[in-house]
């Protein structure tokens, strides 16, 4: 970090009343479109000055989150289909040990080589898994891809932990083994 930054940091609490940690509490429960929205609520609602409010922003977006920490947020509000993503994990980490799990913002990623699987909590009562199986027909549970377009080849709609059967573990475990 420069030391120019560092300073404005160092001196946020003394010129603007909140620490930058404070401040970022006070954006984590706002949405704004734009950047210079944020900027302008500052300005306005707690009269920071253009440069610490621009800095306050943009510092903000720069979230280092946790892996877990973005998971938590995914099933934020959908907690009940969390039993749901444990189970896919649980088959995925049988397939070998040259797995990745990559959570996202919205997603979390299962990779070999290359990605093979997208798991989403689509809604509140649904997780949507993305599968990469080139050349698979579709039926009415392994639908085409839907919104994940060219990320996966399929999406299988999940509802309930159950639904991780042998007919989505074949399938989840053809996906891996075309990873390479």
């Amino acid at each position: 970090m420069d030391k120019a930054l560092q300073t404005m940091i160092d001196n946020m609490p003394e010129k603007t009343g909140k620490s930058l940690s404070e401040w970022k509490s006070v954006l984590k429960s706002k949405s704004f479109a734009k950047h210079s929205e944020g900027v302008n609520f500052l300005k306005k609602e707690y009269g920071v000055t253009h440069g610490f409010a621009n800095t306050i922003v943009t510092l903000s977006k720069e979230e280092n989150n946790s892996p877990t920490d973005l998971v938590l947020q995914q099933y934020k509000g959908k907690e009940s289909l969390t039993p749901i993503y444990e189970a896919l994990l649980k088959v995925v980490k049988t397939f070998g040990n040259d797995i990745t799990i990559t959570p996202k913002k919205t997603t979390v990623s299962i990779i070999r080589k290359k990605q093979f699987a997208l798991i989403k909590p689509a809604t509140k009562t649904r997780i949507d898994l993305g599968l990469k199986i080139k050349d698979k027909p579709t039926t009415d549970r392994l639908e085409s891809s839907g919104p994940f377009g060219s990320m996966c080849t399929h999406r299988v709609q999940l509802t309930e932990a159950n639904q991780v059967d042998d007919e989505l573990i074949t399938w989840m475990k053809e996906a891996y083994e075309k990873a390479e």
